[in-house]
């Protein structure tokens, strides 16, 4: 995935320039990522970055014009039209499609600078003027940065491989990181898989002069606590107001946009207030291999009203053949957050990239804005773990469940950057993701929202409603959206829920009671058309057929290296009552797999990337210092 990393620290030049050339070199995953180093021997400062090819941040390393300030820099920001008239005003020529802007708004702004970001990013400045190094990240922490400190330096990276490739001595589980993962299917907070590895909190302003840190944040969600509610009516026009005029930020760009359109909400009010600067994008679907789910029938329909192309994109029979290997590349480029469920995002996102290197989607506008959650307790058998682990699972629970916020913070700064992290690292390995959901003017009116407005639907629908009848008149995966009450339209919202329960019970939640019919149940759920449309992924039946035999044999091989995690005894008991359909043991497989792949992986393979000489070249500078690119090696 993209990102940057470094090392501030008193140690000697060429030892540091070593290390943070071997760094880069592991996040260097793809044939069209572009690396560059910048060293800055006298201030301490040793970092690098891994960006696409023509992306935001492709143009590293940035400087003004005397040189005196550098700025590393991953992912983007979305300038705001007041801040661009302003640089322009004192004759700075901006494209909001490269990141180069951002220095002379760091010049003309000063520390005000870092407030005015809007976006998923992370970055490292280097002001020769002041001595002074600033560490950064987005005030969600959507950009991961992992962080260890020791006495002589402060190493930090976007991938925590980056970091276990040169320190041995972290390539170990941090114990707790791990019961949060069982108990959560994520890690909590700064808290991480690695020992002595955390992460950057959000919105962080870490300043250095060499290894002196002031740490600080540029903002807390507490200041959009305490702004007032709004009545129904005023949050409901404000609110598409404020959507509309955010959105144009999000579809421009130089090459044509890929918008990922589902049949929901979300993504069809994108649809329906999308500027002349998107009438040119290209609408996909993710799909399964020949059932169309209701996502791909709708979408096609909504693409079709708006005059666009839709193209579906499908699970093919390569996808299965080579499972192990998508499985592995998973775990392996998001450090483990996403598990082997998670095997299908890579590969649907190589699809997505031959159409369009930006994906613009509609993910989070449910969390954000109607307080949906998927973010729960994941119910793993007790039986799975040693006593010692189940101790700590429970504990974990426990600690997290007393928590009470206000209901967008939760989202915004817990639920999405914790949650559903490790699904945008898969993604973000191929495309530049974008959602106007996490904008900050959109989640600051979020917190204005009136009781009666913060779990329904009817701003976005009068949203799509105001600027689209035609898409008003298109269904959704959950129902009608236009205005009908009638019989039919009520039996259609039933019809939809009903079967959006029965495919998740064909899939993740099927009960063990329901194991011994279950093949009863999917000859009929599919034969009258309960089955399918909804969703497209199918591990829990794939890992009963299809990668039956990557079960066993990844399953034995847990039990022999005899984790001490794991109960031994149930392993191999787990995996054949799963794959002769007496239990439904998705979670369970998936959690033991994704970390076993995590020890074998990133603690015993390293380096695990594509060849030496197909990687791209690096790009080095150093400030009053020559450098060459040396051997990568560890140190103790």
């Amino acid at each position: 995935m993209p990102g940057i990393a470094g090392i501030i620290s008193t140690k000697a030049p060429a030892e540091c320039e070593r290390l943070v050339s071997c760094m880069v070199d592991s996040m260097r995953h793809e044939r069209f990522y572009v690396s560059a180093l910048h060293f800055e021997p006298q201030m301490g400062v040793y970092a690098g970055s891994v960006a696409m090819d023509g992306s935001f941040a492709g143009g590293q390393v940035y400087f003004n014009e005397e040189r005196s300030v550098a700025l590393i820099f991953s992912g983007e920001c979305f300038v705001d039209a007041e801040v661009g008239i302003r640089l322009e005003h004192n004759g700075h020529k901006i494209k909001t499609n490269k990141a180069d802007w951002l220095l002379h708004l760091y010049e003309q702004e000063g520390d005000q600078f870092f407030k005015q970001l809007n976006g998923f990013f992370s970055g490292i400045l280097i002001d020769q003027k002041t001595g002074q190094t600033v560490l950064f990240n987005d005030r969600y922490g959507l950009a991961r940065l992992y962080v260890h400190e020791s006495e002589d330096a402060i190493y930090f990276a976007s991938e925590a491989k980056a970091l276990l490739r040169i320190l041995p001595k972290l390539r170990e589980f941090d114990t707790e990181g791990v019961a949060q993962f069982l108990t959560f299917g994520c890690t909590l907070g700064r808290r991480t898989l690695f020992r002595d590895v955390r992460l950057l909190p959000e919105a962080s302003l870490w300043s250095f002069k060499r290894l002196d840190c002031h740490k600080a944040r540029y903002f807390n969600p507490e200041s959009w606590e305490a702004q007032e509610p709004l009545s129904s009516q005023s949050f409901i026009t404000q609110f598409e107001a404020t959507f509309k005029r955010i959105l144009p930020r999000y579809i421009d760009s130089e090459s044509k946009t890929g918008i990922s359109l589902t049949a929901g909400l979300d993504s069809r009010m994108i649809m329906a207030c999308l500027p002349e600067t998107g009438k040119n994008a290209i609408c996909y679907t993710y799909s399964g291999q020949s059932i169309d789910t209701l996502d791909a029938q709708l979408a096609a329909r909504v693409a079709e009203a708006c005059g666009l192309e839709h193209t579906i994109l499908r699970i093919r029979p390569d996808f299965f053949a080579n499972f192990g290997a998508h499985a592995d590349r998973t775990v392996y480029v998001t450090d483990g957050c996403f598990g082997i469920t998670g095997a299908h995002e890579i590969y649907m996102s190589q699809q997505a990239r031959l159409l369009s290197s930006t994906r613009l989607t509609g993910v989070f506008g449910g969390e954000v804005l109607r307080g949906v959650s998927t973010f729960k307790p994941i119910g793993l058998s007790p039986q799975l773990v040693t006593r010692e682990m189940l101790a700590s699972m429970k504990l974990s629970a426990e600690q997290f469940s007393g928590r009470q916020g206000h209901p967008v913070t939760s989202a915004a700064f817990q639920e999405i950057p914790w949650n559903l992290f490790g699904a945008m690292a898969a993604c973000r390995s191929h495309l530049n993701l974008r959602s106007p959901y996490l904008d900050n003017d959109l989640v600051a009116l979020a917190y204005r929202a009136p009781l009666t407005m913060r779990r329904s639907p009817l701003p976005a629908l009068h949203v799509v409603r105001n600027n689209s009848r035609a898409l008003s008149d298109i269904s959704t995966d959950m129902g009608h959206l236009g205005n009908a009450s009638g019989l039919s339209a009520r039996w259609g919202r039933i019809f939809s829920r009903l079967t959006f329960k029965f495919d998740y019970i064909n899939n993740e939640g099927l009960p063990h009671w329901l194991g011994s019919v279950d093949p009863l149940f999917r000859r009929f759920g599919f034969r009258v058309g309960i089955l399918g449309l909804h969703k497209y992924l199918h591990y829990r039946s794939w890992f009963r057929r299809e990668f039956a035999d990557y079960v066993k044999s990844a399953v034995s091989d847990a039990r022999t290296r005899g984790s001490s995690f794991w109960n031994s005894a149930f392993l191999g008991r787990m995996a054949r009552d799963h794959i002769e359909g007496r239990k439904n043991y998705l979670s369970e497989i998936n959690a033991v797999l994704t970390l076993e792949a995590v020890e074998r992986l990133l603690f015993r393979e390293l380096p695990f990337n594509l060849e030496k000489n197909d990687l791209p070249k690096i790009v080095s500078s150093v400030s009053n210092a020559t450098s060459k690119v040396k051997h990568c090696g560890t140190t103790k």
